[in-house]
Order: C-alpha cells, then structure tokens, then sequence
C-alpha cells in the first residue's frame, strides 16, 4: 500500500485518469511544494500542461490557525462569513491580512513560475493535484477559490486520502479521484516510504521541465 515517493504517487495517479489522456482542454493545477512532483508526473503522462494553483489562509489576527479566508493564484479572494460575522472582523482587518498573505504569494509564484502568466482556465478542464487529503482543507480552499475563475470542470486528484474527506469532496469538485483510500488512514505521510519536504527549488526545476516540451514544440 506504500507509495515509495511523490513520483511513483503521481504515476500511479495518472493510470486513474487516462480519460484525459490527449486532450487540448486539460490542465493541471499542482498545490505547492508536495503537489508538484504528483502533478508533474501526472502532466507528463496526459500531455497536459502544468502549473501551479498557490492558496494563502489569511487567519484571524492573534488566532491565526483559524481561517476567515483564503487568497489564491489569479488575483482571487475566498471568504469564510460566517467566521467574519461570528468575530464581527472588521473590513479593515480582511484587508490588512489579504495584503500580507498577497506579499508571500507573490513572491512564491515569483520563485516558482518565473514571470510566466498564470494559464487561462475559464471554461476548461482543470486537474487539482496535491499529494494526499487529510482535512482537505487547503484543497476546499483551491476548489473555491478556482470556481471564480469559471472553469468548466474541476476534477480533484490525489494518490491517497482520508475516505471520509474524500467523499466530502463529492460535493464540491465536479470529480473527485482519491486513488487509494486506506482504512485507518492516520496521515498523508504514513503511506510514502519518503514523504521528506519538497523544496522551492525542486517546484522550480518540475516546472521548468514541464514547460520545455510545450517551448521546443513551439520552436520545431
């Protein structure tokens, strides 16, 4: 039941969504760093273009574990109300968050993609790949946060998953393919014989890798 790596995860991940497999409407969305190397094989194997969807909390100042939000990639803004209305946060307090959490999202998509501009989404089939489900909750984030931006299908995709939050999802992606589902699940890290950190550099380089075989195809 052990992946040994995010690699073969994300090979293993790909042989669930051959359907997809070729198509011109595809792309695949990776939630850094431990998304990226399972998103990368999971391009690689569709012949879909890879980027990554970049989720900041924006949390409840001096509780911060608690999330009145979210900002993600492309400019978009999530809120919880119901934390705003229970906090009475003010405007002012949303704000001043956003603008910190923008600082580092910004620089991250910085680091990572390199100037290049953010894949157009609307209307296409747009793959979410992290590299487990556990809570789920920076992926119910990107799942709102991506609905925004109006495309026309969302399928969230990970090797393995918690089954109940794995059903949750049932009902907030258009398609939810959690490829293993143990029972206990205890962590996302319990089923990788080498679940270590991924790095910014290592996001950097998938990346660049993904993008060479688009540019020299171009170029040909």
């Amino acid at each position: 039941m052990l992946f040994s790596d995010r690699s073969e995860a994300g090979r293993y991940l790909a042989g669930k969504l051959g359907r997809y497999a070729g198509r011109d409407d595809v792309v695949v969305l990776a939630l850094p760093r431990g998304g990226v190397p399972v998103g990368y094989e999971v391009a690689r194997a569709l012949g879909a273009p890879l980027d990554v969807f970049l989720v900041r909390k924006l949390g409840v100042p001096g509780h911060e574990e608690l999330a009145m939000g979210a900002i993600a990639s492309g400019g978009v803004r999530v809120l919880n109300e119901d934390v705003i209305r229970a906090l009475r946060m003010p405007p002012e307090a949303i704000d001043a968050a956003a603008e910190r959490e923008q600082s580092e999202l910004e620089r991250r998509e910085q680091a990572y993609r390199d100037g290049r501009p953010f894949p157009t989404v609307r209307d296409r089939i747009v793959i979410l790949v992290d590299d487990g489900l556990a809570t789920g909750s920076t992926m119910r984030a990107a799942v709102k946060a991506l609905r925004q931006q109006k495309p026309g299908w969302i399928v969230v995709a990970v090797p393995v998953g918690a089954p109940d939050t794995c059903g949750e999802f049932r009902g907030e992606a258009d398609e939810v393919v959690c490829a293993r589902q143990p029972e206990p699940f205890y962590a996302v890290g319990a089923w990788y014989r080498d679940f270590s950190q991924t790095t910014d550099e290592e996001v950097r380089e998938l990346l660049l890798e993904a993008v060479r075989p688009a540019e020299q195809g171009q170029n040909a």
